[in-house]
């Protein structure tokens, strides 16, 4: 499996244990703090380097200490970094995540590079010969006109396409990408904002009412119930694992990279989902999508014999 991983990359830096907002200047000592790398395209890519996938990378970042430090953390996992370019005048995209100790993660973020990232000006078509995967991480960025074109591409060198975006939810932005929907072999969107973009009262009817806008499959996740499939043929659920969660950041991430690496590996859409969830069980033991040492064969007897909730 041959990826291009197009879109949204940030750093994110994790704070677990955080009680309160400190008042005025004073400190609060916390459990730890993590760095890795993130976004709809870069966390996605880290695990799908991990199950084992031939990953680049294209996206835009600054140039800055927060871009060096994200480029070496995606090295580190194998990912082919030779198409990030580097903007001079924006700062790398980066979110402070300060995790309570019920699991909450508020977040401040900063989208930098990534609104600067253009398809014309940025990417290389001819860096995508060879691929058997495309997966963009927000096209609300792009826009869909040009999301589309990209997935078009894509599809013209024999690849399969995949969409996940960042964007809460809303008819509005749904109409934004909607260019880009008939090109998208695999939506992965989130519970909430299946319902926001269609108006749906259940995720089934919300999933299978994106359907219409050409989408081949739509894998919903759904946070601790696990994932939702649905086809023109077939809807699915599939129930999340049981683990002792400590951050649940980069979670639709490791489902996205689990699900669409099942895929390539020949397995039905239950049996990709079912991977996809056993991935995010990995990320959600840890801090961010490089936690722990997991890797393919480790995911899969875990998918095999851990208790799912």
């Amino acid at each position: 499996m041959k990826v291009a991983t197009v879109g949204v990359h940030v750093l994110d830096t994790h704070v677990i244990g955080v009680e309160s907002i400190p008042e005025r200047s004073d400190g609060q000592l916390v459990e730890r703090i993590a760095l890795s790398p993130a976004g709809t395209a870069g966390g996605t890519g880290v695990v799908l380097s991990r199950l084992g996938a031939q990953v680049s990378s294209f996206g835009a970042v600054g140039e800055d200490p927060v871009a060096t430090t994200l480029l070496a953390l995606l090295e580190r996992e194998g990912v082919d970094v030779t198409g990030l370019v580097r903007k001079a005048d924006a700062q790398t995209s980066a979110s402070v995540i300060p995790v309570r100790p019920n699991g909450d993660r508020p977040a401040w973020h900063c989208i930098g590079a990534n609104g600067a990232f253009t398809l014309d000006d940025d990417l290389d078509l001819d860096a995508l010969a060879g691929i058997t995967h495309l997966h963009l991480g927000g096209p609300e960025f792009l826009g869909g006109e040009a999301a589309g074109r990209l997935l078009a591409h894509a599809r013209s060198l024999g690849a399969t396409t995949s969409l996940d975006l960042l964007a809460p939810g809303d008819p509005d932005m749904l109409a934004w990408i909607a260019d880009a929907l008939p090109h998208t072999d695999h939506l992965l969107p989130n519970d909430e904002q299946v319902l926001g973009f269609t108006g749906a009262t259940s995720l089934a009817d919300g999933a299978r009412a994106l359907l219409e806008h050409g989408v081949g499959a739509v894998a919903v996740t759904q946070g601790a119930r696990g994932a939702l499939v649905a086809t023109a043929e077939e809807t699915l659920e599939v129930p999340a694992y049981a683990v002792d969660v400590v951050d649940t950041t980069g979670c639709g991430d490791a489902f996205s990279a689990g699900y669409l690496r099942g895929l390539a590996l020949g397995r039905d859409l239950r049996g990709a989902a079912e991977l996809g969830c056993a991935a995010a069980a990995q990320v959600a033991r840890g801090l961010g999508t490089d936690a722990g040492t997991y890797d393919l064969d480790a995911v899969l007897t875990f998918a095999e014999s851990a208790p799912r909730r």
